[in-house]
């Protein structure tokens, strides 16, 4: 099949699937012959930090030698980011390949009044055909959202499940509690695997240290106050934690916390059997890359871009704005969706702004118009605007700042993309 009927294809799955529940992925899968039972998975749930973790450990990895697999939800710049094997997307001639057996699996569930499964099913599906074609191990599979019901834990090869930074989000879905929802993200480990996370919230972690009790699974809870850190600042951060000294280049107050998290994981590797070498481990920390969390799109004036869309995230970048912008003139640029809580993202934010423009993608149903949303915002600051769209936005922020001022666009990562190729293109 080529590339585009591909996609289309799955775009055409939003009209006909999307239950709750693994019910659907698994008839497919079993069409398909189960390849990700012949896959060994290091499996990554929590609110923020899954893609920094997971950067993390596919660099390290690959810098020992193995052949990963990775699947990345949400993407930033490129559908086919979403599928990566040793550190590349995956090729158009690959995908629309892979979707061939997937779409007569499908034609073959619609035939038999199945329930059928939702783009985000599909694409994972394919992903475990891909993986397994390419001899990818180990795949680090990221959940799309919670973890129990998640389509991503079909899989029951896990080898380490990773939680990170747990916090209130998709409550509609998850529950309306800490530990409702740290449960439904703990529902990823398995018997037999390993497990790491954070310091997390009381209750949070409550949820998590059960799981592993009630699975018999060993858990490493690491904590980020344990590092010694021996240089911080915007381009790179230097610490020691557990027996390891690494560099990391990603900036954020938070990069601390998602490094240490990666670090335990390697270490649960290792225990498990996993050849990684101290060598590895520092080329791959001083390597990886990851975008759209307090990314650094220029300089003079600064722009950031962090993908922050819910109160966890929005103190994170609170944080790591006081650390290395303390006393710089601040402009905002937020665009949010209409399901996220963004009159408290907009409570711990907007009072630190001089001068804030709200944003929306117009042709994204899921925004919550630039309008509605500067409403909300003037309870906190006055100094608000709206603009008609992204290019618009990122046009009057560079008007709002002077050449020592800061620039911040935050509120989602479905706009990342486009925000750092419209900044790329002012001279």
């Amino acid at each position: 099949m080529e590339y585009q009927k591909a996609r289309e294809y799955i775009d055409e799955a939003h009209r006909f699937g999307g239950k709750m529940g693994l019910g659907a992925i698994r008839k497919l899968l079993l069409r398909l012959g189960n390849p990700q039972e012949d896959l060994k998975f290091i499996h990554i749930a929590g609110t923020n930090g899954k893609g920094s973790v997971g950067a993390y450990l596919d660099y390290v990895l690959r810098q020992a030698g193995y052949r990963t697999g990775r699947f990345v939800s949400p993407t930033l710049y490129e559908y086919r980011e979403r599928i990566q094997c040793g550190g590349e997307y995956i090729s158009r001639e690959d995908f629309g390949a892979m979707m061939d057996p997937v779409a007569a699996a499908l034609e073959e569930m619609k035939r038999a009044g199945e329930e059928l499964p939702s783009p985000f099913e599909i694409e994972t599906a394919l992903s475990f055909l891909y993986f397994k074609e390419k001899e990818c191990s180990p795949v680090l599979l990221e959940c799309g959202m919670g973890g129990q019901n998640d389509a991503t834990n079909v899989i029951t090869t896990t080898e380490l499940a990773v939680l990170t930074s747990v916090s209130m989000d998709h409550m509609e879905y998850l529950g309306g509690t800490l530990g409702e929802i740290a449960a439904q993200k703990a529902g990823i480990i398995k018997p037999g695997s390993s497990a790491v996370t954070c310091r997390q919230l009381p209750e949070a972690e409550k949820e998590i240290e059960n799981a592993c009790r009630r699975l018999d699974v060993p858990l490493t809870v690491a904590d980020c106050s344990q590092a010694e850190v021996y240089e911080a600042g915007i381009r790179c951060t230097r610490f020691s934690w557990g027996g390891h000294t690494v560099t990391i280049h990603l900036p954020g107050a938070h990069q601390l916390q998602n490094a240490v998290v990666a670090l335990a994981g390697i270490d649960a590797l290792r225990t498990r059997g996993w050849q990684i070498g101290e060598e590895h481990v520092a080329r791959g920390f001083a390597e990886t890359v990851w975008n759209g969390r307090f990314t650094i799109l220029r300089e003079r004036p600064w722009f950031v871009l962090d993908g922050a869309h819910n109160p966890d995230a929005a103190g994170k970048l609170q944080e790591s704005i006081r650390m290395y912008f303390a006393g710089k003139r601040l402009i905002f640029l937020f665009g949010v969706y209409k399901d996220k809580q963004y009159e408290k993202i907009a409570s711990i934010l907007a009072p630190m702004a001089d001068e804030i423009v709200t944003m929306e993608t117009p042709e994204d149903p899921r925004a919550l118009p630039a309008r509605e949303l500067a409403e909300a915002v003037r309870q906190w600051n006055p100094h608000v605007q709206t603009s008609e769209n992204l290019k618009d936005a990122v046009r009057r922020g560079f008007e709002l700042a002077r050449e020592e001022d800061v620039i911040v666009a935050f509120g989602s990562l479905s706009f990342a993309g486009d925000i750092t190729r419209i900044v790329a293109q002012i001279p």
